[in-house]
């Protein structure tokens, strides 16, 4: 979270402002706002079809539909910040496996979540799809944890 306060504690970075791409995932703030669902169970998904990052062996671009599921705990992730968080892998090489866990993890240990699971499914790079899941540990009892809706690779047609 940012140092800016107001009336109702740090003021999001990017939340209502103009915003660069960040250079890369390290350099990327992501900005967390207060749950305004406190004590409730409930999931939150976030989708990104069209998710890139590099292959660290040939720079060639890679693409991922990403879904991440959180149920919040005190804070939430502020939307704009994870497309900016997200959006700047697409300058950044990294393995499939390295790149979903490392997102699912940053944002488990800043925001503090009671759940949190990221499925990436990576479209094929010769002639394989890797899909890819992490999740924080069992949901928690009586979340409704939803499919995450996108089918296995099966090529053309």
């Amino acid at each position: 979270m940012t140092d800016t306060p107001s009336a109702q504690g740090p003021r999001p970075l990017h939340l209502g402002q103009t915003s660069a791409l960040p250079t890369s995932p390290d350099t990327a703030v992501l900005d967390y706002v207060a749950n305004p669902r406190h004590g409730s169970l409930y999931l939150v998904r976030f989708a990104a079809p069209e998710f890139t990052s590099l292959c660290p062996v040939t720079g060639q671009p890679d693409f991922a539909h990403l879904v991440i599921d959180y149920a919040p705990g005190d804070s939430i992730v502020e939307s704009k910040s994870l497309k900016l968080f997200l959006g700047s892998f697409r300058n950044h090489s990294g393995f499939h496996e390295d790149v979903t866990v490392g997102i699912g993890q940053r944002l488990f240990a800043e925001m503090k979540p009671r759940w949190l699971r990221i499925g990436g499914y990576w479209y094929p790079r010769g002639g394989i799809p890797i899909d890819v899941f992490w999740q924080s540990d069992a949901p928690p009892a009586g979340l409704w944890v939803p499919d995450q809706g996108v089918q296995a690779y099966r090529g053309r047609g």
